[in-house]
């Protein structure tokens, strides 16, 4: 599998070899024959890429202000270290494909292998994309019309929401690649188009389509124009695809309208508006988005699950079905828009003219077919080396965001012998392979667990394919590392725990490891030998900034993530245990208001301990990402500790000890990567089961009470 990307960091693009991606719920695997690079977009992200930092950042603005709230929380180093390795991410590119089926889920309807279809797939030669994202391409309608599809979708949707009718006359600001699709789809709802903008040739493709042309290079009048084109009535609508920083479209597109006319965005302009040319007139301004309802929903886009017909016509799904229709009927003509094809090996040639020529419309790109590479394991381009199985030999499965940014390195870091690393769309498990050093990038965890070379497994995967993957691996006697958090459930919690037994009965015993890696921090070690020697109660108090994450987050969703307090809390239940030296034998836990859909990310959470201590989780999401992340407190035999953020520890009452800082934060990941190397070496758990157990059990119960 190839695919197209494209480094932000220097505005590079480049193929990536990839493992072929495997079959996941509710997916169809395709083989490309084309795809449309689009114009609009992607010369905006090449040329976005291009410029430097400053130019990034000003284009920005809003993520500047989360690097200036995260260096005041986090500290520069850290900070710096994130935005690095963000920038360091290549993204993929393209939209717009035509293809054919090759595989699919067994779940999937509607579709067979060897259909011809459109998607919203990239620029790649065999990728998956989910059944909500596809249509059936007409017999009499060709590859390379068909591939606009996506890209027709798009102006479309700003159609359906300006509502035309027969016989009204509306304004396209802009002719590029959308707007002269948009202006086609007007004239086939029986509307007057003007087209508006500064290129001939351009405009006289939209006059082609059956639109009057206002050239604004010419020093043609807008406002002059519309007049005599409305009748002096004002145009009824106005579509914006145009691409600018100027608020002055926005401003024209409002004096040329009409009473209670319709704006629609769908390209990108300055949005500084006058209230008063809305004001007076009553207009209705609207931004669209993208090909349609179910863009970014990803109940729609992810689990397919669809809107009811009768209460939502058009979704992204239907959209394509409709631009497929109007092609089919030869209502809507693409060929006039095809201004390159270029093989897909020849894709530097077809971005040189992207960035090179700002006349292109659509490009397209055409596949070979016959020679796709649909291995699920494939060598990343390290040279092999011979492995001591006397040590761990790692196979990680899951390449996200926080396995390539703390734990593969953390591994890498310490000297690890990485082998294979499992990804489910072969992309991210390919860069990172190559990045860090791995011997081969593969889409199929079973027989990552079965390899034999193979001793020890990673999981950072989705939060409920923890508790199957940790079972197989014991099953197959692997040490097994489970990125937190362990379960989701008492059952499947149950289900660990005796594939764990059973594997412990074995000649050869294997480790179990669960990334509770602050225990591992260097101001926790502190407190922890500070606390040791007191053996009376202790009272805790642990505050979490635990900041905003959208209700449609799959962190949220009970049966994805299993909610923020086992995904994300679970951490401090095994914190404090490990502080207070003792198990948790009680919980009560209470959230804030009745807020049912996310109410676990809220919540007071009282933990008792067998020697009498205990403890406060005050887990809030309601707070301001200024403060702390993370404060924890402990009060004891007339003695206070403090940590705050991992960086600054400060003693109360102490007569050895005052206070203890670091230049950056350290949460202890890398040192618990360490431990747990040794303890496979050693033959030694680094964390007992049963705190594991224990910890991961009080967890469940507390989100048990949260959801009641």
């Amino acid at each position: 599998m190839k695919q197209i990307l494209q480094d932000i960091k220097s505005g590079k693009t480049f193929v990536q070899e990839c493992s072929a991606p495997s079959i996941s719920s509710n997916s169809i695997q395709i083989i490309s024959k084309y795809s449309l690079i689009s114009s609009g977009t992607e010369r905006m992200l090449v040329e976005f890429g291009s410029s430097s930092y400053i130019n990034k950042a000003r284009k920005q603005p809003e993520k500047v202000k989360q690097v200036i709230d995260k260096i005041s929380t986090d500290g520069i180093i850290n900070t710096f270290d994130s935005v690095k390795t963000k920038l360091s991410e290549p993204i993929p590119l393209g939209y717009s494909n035509v293809g054919i089926v090759n595989d699919m889920a067994d779940n999937v309807e509607g579709f067979k292998v060897g259909d011809r279809v459109v998607s919203n797939g990239p620029h790649s030669d065999v990728f998956n994309v989910n059944q909500n994202l596809c249509a059936l391409v007409p017999d009499n309608v060709d590859d390379e019309s068909a591939a606009f599809t996506v890209v027709a979708s798009i102006a479309l949707q700003g159609i359906r929401l300006a509502e035309p009718s027969m016989g009204e006359n509306f304004v396209v600001y802009g002719t590029g690649l959308i707007g002269l699709i948009a202006i086609q789809l007007l004239k086939a709802n029986g509307c007057n188009v003007l087209a508006v903008d500064f290129d001939e040739e351009k405009l006289s493709l939209a006059k082609n389509f059956g639109a009057e042309i206002c050239n604004l290079s010419n020093g043609e009048d807008i406002e002059e124009f519309s007049k005599v084109f409305s009748n002096n009535k004002g145009v009824d609508g106005v579509i914006i695809t145009a691409s600018t920083d100027s608020n002055d479209v926005i401003k024209k597109s409002a004096t040329i309208s009409r009473k209670k006319g319709r704006i629609i965005l769908v390209g990108v302009v300055g949005l500084n508006i006058d209230r008063s040319d809305f004001y007076e007139k009553e207009l209705t301004f609207q931004v669209s988005c993208s090909y349609g309802p179910g863009r970014y929903d990803k109940n729609y886009e992810k689990k397919s699950i669809d809107y009811p017909f009768a209460y939502v016509r058009w979704t992204e799904q239907r959209n394509f079905e409709a631009i497929l229709k109007l092609l089919s009927d030869g209502k809507l003509n693409f060929k006039p828009l095809i201004t390159n094809e270029f093989n897909f090996d020849e894709f530097d040639k077809a971005y040189d003219h992207l960035k090179n020529s700002k006349e292109s419309l659509g490009i397209l790109l055409k596949y070979a077919q016959g020679n796709i590479n649909l291995d699920k394991k494939i060598p990343t381009g390290i040279l092999k080396t011979e492995f001591s199985k006397s040590k761990p030999v790692i196979g990680f499965i899951g390449s996200g965001n926080y396995s390539s940014r703390v734990l593969i390195p953390a591994f890498k870091r310490s000297r690890s012998q990485l082998h294979t690393i499992v990804s489910e769309n072969g992309l991210s498990g390919s860069l990172n392979g190559k990045k860090f050093g791995f011997l081969y990038s593969s889409t199929d965890p079973k027989k990552l667990i079965a390899d034999k070379n193979i001793n020890t497994i990673i999981v950072a995967t989705q939060h409920n394919t923890h508790s199957n993957f940790a079972v197989e691996a014991l099953k197959n006697n692997k040490n097994v590392w489970i990125e937190k958090p362990l379960s989701l459930n008492i059952d499947e919690l149950n289900d660990v725990k005796k594939a764990f037994e059973k594997n412990q009965s074995t000649d050869k015993p294997s480790q179990l490891m669960v990334g509770f890696n602050r225990r591992y921090a260097p101001h926790v070690l502190k407190m922890k030998k500070m606390l040791t020697p007191i053996k009376e109660p202790k009272s805790f108090i642990f505050t979490i900034n635990a900041g905003f994450i959208p209700a449609d987050h799959w962190t949220h969703d009970i049966n994805y993530g299993g909610g923020r307090i086992i995904g994300e809390a679970c951490h401090f239940f095994d914190l404090m245990q490990f502080l207070a030296s003792s198990k948790i034998n009680s919980v009560v836990a209470k959230k804030i208001g009745n807020i049912s859909d996310i109410s676990d990310d809220k919540a007071s959470i009282i933990l008792g301990f067998e020697d009498g201590s205990f403890g406060t989780i005050n887990y809030l999401a309601n707070g301001s990402s200024k403060f702390q992340k993370e404060r924890i407190e402990v009060f004891t035999s007339g003695k206070i500790l403090q940590l705050n953020n991992y960086k600054n520890l400060i003693g109360y009452g102490w007569s050895n000890f005052k206070k203890q800082s670091s230049f950056r934060q350290d949460k202890g990941q890398l040192d618990c990567v360490k431990a747990f190397l040794r303890s496979i070496e050693e033959g030694q758990s680094c964390i007992p089961f049963d705190q594991i157990y224990n910890s991961s059990f009080w967890t469940i119960k507390a989100a048990e009470m949260l959801r009641k």
